[in-house]
């Protein structure tokens, strides 16, 4: 048994696939067949059912596939420790990022990063709060950005910077005529939402103290945010924005943008790792230059602020 067949079996479980996986490892899949069916020879078991299309674990293979994972954890750690020890940026070092905050955060920091360290190997991933979570956890990424403190006992939060909410509204919508937003005038027919799985949606649902949203936006429901403005600015209803996607637009488009009432509804931006996480050198770099791209009223939790 070595480690190239864990990650070989890893991949397999992955893609469901035995051709997909063997490409993601770079090797035939003659080669990755072979090893995998010497490891099931060794162990005396099949790891997989091959019958199945795709291709799915065995109930005995699903726990040597956690087992092996957890092995691969530790093992990718030994060169943590040592890059830490030498305090080198060298490494491909993964980062996930919600949707509703990469495109306005990242243009921010990321190019001057990348200018002023270029050993630095950053990977950045778009992904939703719950895969996210499942990824830290599995030792599949290094770290994440997300709209709230992690409830996981084995992972740990530091605050970035707190973001209000903003509306942006159709000029044709009733909201429009008003300096700020309450949340008796949404009405969630002229309402356009993410769809569920989104923190955004979530947080700004419960503020509005909306228990569902219907289903007007269904043609939409795997829409983006920047989707969501277009159809405002044709004319359309409201959407809601945080408050760094108010940077990049134009004078017209800033017309559009209505802030709430107090208490305004702001979320916190946390940067999220496990608690075993070696790789504090990276992670300051990059946690200070995130805080200096940010305006610096946005660092703390203002009094007319309410977290949601």
């Amino acid at each position: 048994m070595n480690i190239q067949q864990l990650e070989y079996i890893l991949a397999v479980d992955s893609f469901r696939h035995f051709a997909k996986a063997a490409e993601h490892c770079r090797v035939t899949q003659p080669t990755l067949s072979m090893m995998i069916q010497k490891l099931e020879d060794e162990l005396g078991i099949k790891l997989f059912d091959r019958n199945l299309q795709p291709v799915r674990p065995t109930p005995a293979g699903r726990k040597v596939i956690e087992q092996a994972r957890n092995v691969l954890y530790q093992a990718s750690l030994i060169k943590d420790i040592v890059n830490e020890e030498e305090q080198t940026l060298k490494g491909t070092f993964r980062l996930a990022v919600l949707p509703t905050i990469a495109p306005y955060l990242l243009p921010r920091f990321f190019q001057q990063i990348s200018e002023k360290h270029p050993d630095m190997d950053i990977r950045i991933m778009e992904m939703k709060t719950a895969p996210t979570m499942s990824a830290l956890l599995n030792g599949e990424i290094d770290a994440a950005i997300i709209a709230n403190q992690p409830i996981e006992s084995q992972l740990q939060g530091d605050t970035l910077y707190y973001e209000e909410f903003f509306g942006y509204v159709a000029k044709s919508d009733p909201v429009f005529k008003k300096e700020l937003i309450r949340t008796a005038d949404i009405s969630d027919e002229h309402l356009w939402l993410l769809d569920e799985g989104h923190c955004f949606r979530d947080q700004l649902m419960r503020f509005c103290q909306m228990e569902k949203v219907k289903l007007r936006q269904a043609s939409y429901r795997l829409g983006s945010l920047e989707t969501f403005m277009r159809m405002v600015e044709s004319g359309n209803g409201i959407t809601f924005i945080p408050q760094l996607a108010i940077y990049q637009l134009s004078n017209e488009q800033k017309d559009l943008v209505r802030p709430f009432a107090i208490p305004k509804p702001t979320r916190e931006i946390v940067w999220v790792t496990r608690k075993d996480f070696i790789r504090h050198t990276i992670a300051g770099i990059l946690i200070e230059s995130i805080k200096k791209s940010v305006p610096k009223e946005m660092l703390t939790l203002q009094a007319f602020q309410k977290l949601v």
